[in-house]
């Protein structure tokens, strides 16, 4: 992961609320975890910055737009979770 990522990703971290604004509902995305009441999952969030979106973008990356607590949510999960979301990235890669 780029240091530039990473240091986001931290970021993210130390401003992320507390509630957890992820979701995993079994079917809805095949149960990744998704941003609240959309159908975004974090590997897609996650993707898109690893591509080149700048942080930014992301709130009008997408159909559905978020906000800035979703994507934080968002990149608070990664950071706990990132084998789990590095996991979804490669299998939707593959598919």
């Amino acid at each position: 992961m780029s240091e530039g990522l990473y240091a986001r990703i931290e970021s993210a971290m130390a401003t992320s609320n507390e509630k957890s604004w992820i979701q995993k509902t079994p079917t809805i995305c095949g149960g990744d975890a998704c941003v609240r009441n959309t159908r975004i999952p974090v590997w897609s969030i996650v993707r898109a910055l690893q591509l080149g979106t700048r942080e930014e973008e992301l709130t009008t990356y997408f159909v559905a737009p978020l906000t800035r607590d979703d994507v934080d949510a968002a990149l608070a999960y990664y950071r706990e979770h990132g084998h789990e979301i590095d996991s979804e990235i490669r299998m939707n890669e593959v598919a």
